[in-house]
């Protein structure tokens, strides 16, 4: 276990670097009077620091080119098939980052869980997968990370269309500490990707301080 600005990582947790770039980035995303165009704009921005340190978990295959001095740069090419499944409606707001970002053969599944605001619980809806989802790094994309409920339904239900716990890799913005120690103790073979932790929940499991309902400021819906 490490520390990075005192926040616990592992080998199968990530968390960005806690530098003035990405500070600046949460500052924004975080602020209540953040309008929705901007809100999303900075978004996109955070996906892409996040998808691209979880991008860097994958193998790569080493391929020499010709560089247009005559040179050879011995490089290498990105050809593992990756698999982003975003938990409705929020993960789809990642899609994108994750479209810009990776350069390999890449398809979409898609997840639509309901939680019961007064219990909490999470109700399965919806789900549809590529048909050779089981061969693919699975991207599960979901901004928001609370009490894990939603989202180890949704890694169980990858796991039953067959992907392997090893192949899952769980993209994130922001994580409380409860839903990394959920997600950590009942799949210690998933990949957690985040850009920022916070140590509460509310008495309504929303994380605090948090930066309020993504779906409802990314969509323009807030009431």
């Amino acid at each position: 276990m490490s520390l990075i600005n005192g926040i616990p990582t592992s080998s199968r947790v990530t968390v960005l670097p806690q530098d003035n770039h990405l500070l600046a980035l949460m500052t924004i995303l975080r602020d209540a009077k953040t309008d929705c165009i901007k809100f999303a704009d900075v978004v996109e921005r955070v996906s892409t620091l996040v998808m691209a340190a979880a991008l860097n978990l994958l193998p790569v295959e080493a391929s020499d080119v010709t560089t247009p001095t005559g040179a050879t740069f011995q490089g290498a090419l990105a050809t593992k098939e990756v698999c982003g499944v975003s938990i409705l409606r929020a993960g789809a707001s990642m899609e994108n980052a994750l479209r810009r970002t990776y350069t390999g053969p890449l398809s979409y599944g898609k997840i639509l869980i309901q939680r019961d605001e007064s219990t909490c619980l999470p109700t399965h809806l919806y789900s549809k997968f590529p048909k050779n989802v089981t061969r693919k790094a699975v991207f599960i994309l979901e901004p928001m990370l609370a009490t894990g409920g939603s989202a180890c339904m949704a890694i169980d239900i990858i796991k039953a269309a067959g992907v392997p716990e090893g192949q899952i890799y769980f993209i994130n913005l922001v994580a409380s500490r409860k839903g990394l120690d959920t997600l950590g103790s009942r799949f210690p073979e998933v990949q957690i990707i985040t850009a920022a932790v916070d140590e509460e929940l509310t008495a309504s499991n929303h994380i605090t301080p948090g930066l309020g309902d993504f779906g409802d400021r990314f969509y323009g819906t807030v009431d």
